[in-house]
């Protein structure tokens, strides 16, 4: 992000993307539990036959999927989910502040509106890349062989199989419309807010450019992204994971959960929500500063060695 000392070497677009995917695949696998319960808290209520088993907040959710279905469970879909982030999160975040500097125009100071603006456009152009891995994660997560339900997908890649033979190459993309919107939502809020809060507590001189502020922009920026998306989340969820039929459309199967379950299904998972896109935002961008600053130092390095 923006606010550099001028002591550290500006990183290559190379170094941004590499930097972004390995940062986001740790958090990934850190946060996975989390996201897991996520996604049960926020398909429960949908088909009432599908499970008896109701889920309590985010440690008993937890608790219950480790109890009734293994620990494995909690990391069911980690393949998909990181190759997700290496074909989303590298390009959404590695992108971000070229992007920028495009909207810019050479200008000294980056406005609001150009921040926005390669937000908008780097989680719009890793939304369309991404999506199959998005589907086939949500997909795992969500499927539980308890009560005598015959998994769908036995494994990651005969999920990928099974959905393009059965739903043909569309299905892999299913759902792109209210992923579309929760990940221009995302991006732009959880990229800007980063990015306004370190330039904040660096120009004002209340943090240093270190892991503390990285750290506390990173929760800020978390919390404030949760908020906006979650409704979008929601929905996203549940249409991605839906048979074919289920639903008529993206707008359909909002109503469907207004009418069925009132405004509050909107915001199912909040907290594991937030625990997870809190946490993993801590862990990535920590990650990715330091990461910058690594690469960017090994290769000043090997440039005065040659």
């Amino acid at each position: 992000m923006g606010g550099l000392t001028v002591s550290d070497a500006h990183p290559t677009l190379g170094v941004k993307i590499f930097s972004a995917g390995a940062a986001a695949c740790v958090a990934d696998v850190i946060t996975f539990p989390l996201d897991t319960a996520k996604v049960r808290l926020q398909v429960q209520g949908e088909c009432q036959t599908s499970s008896a088993i109701r889920y309590k907040g985010v440690l008993g959710t937890i608790a219950t999927l480790a109890k009734t279905e293994g620990p494995v469970k909690l990391y069911s879909g980690l393949p998909a989910g990181l190759q997700r982030q290496i074909s989303f999160a590298s390009l959404r975040i590695g992108l971000y502040d070229t992007v920028q500097e495009f909207f810019a125009a050479g200008k000294e100071t980056t406005s609001l509106g150009s921040k926005i603006s390669a937000g908008l456009t780097t989680g719009g152009v890793a939304v369309f890349i991404g999506q199959p891995t998005e589907v086939v994660k949500v997909r795992l997560q969500a499927q539980s062989h308890l009560h005598g339900l015959k998994p769908r997908y036995t494994g990651t890649y005969n999920a990928y199989r099974i959905i393009a033979t059965t739903e043909g190459l569309t299905g892999l993309w299913k759902g792109t419309t209210p992923n579309l919107m929760r990940n221009v939502i995302i991006n732009c809020t959880e990229l800007v807010t980063y990015d306004l809060m370190k330039e904040a507590l660096v120009k004002n001189k209340v943090l240093a450019d270190d892991v503390p502020c990285h750290l506390v922009s990173a929760l800020i920026a978390g919390f404030c992204t949760t908020l906006l998306s979650s409704p979008v989340d929601v929905v996203k969820t549940r249409f991605v994971n839906s048979p074919p039929g289920q639903y008529k459309s993206v707008p359909n199967c909002a109503v469907t959960m207004f009418t069925k379950e009132g405004p509050t299904a909107f915001f199912k998972g909040f907290v594991p929500s937030f625990l997870r896109l809190g946490s993993w935002n801590v862990i990535m961008f920590v990650c990715f500063e330091q990461l910058k600053r690594e690469l960017m130092k090994s290769r000043q390095t090997v440039d005065c060695a040659t």
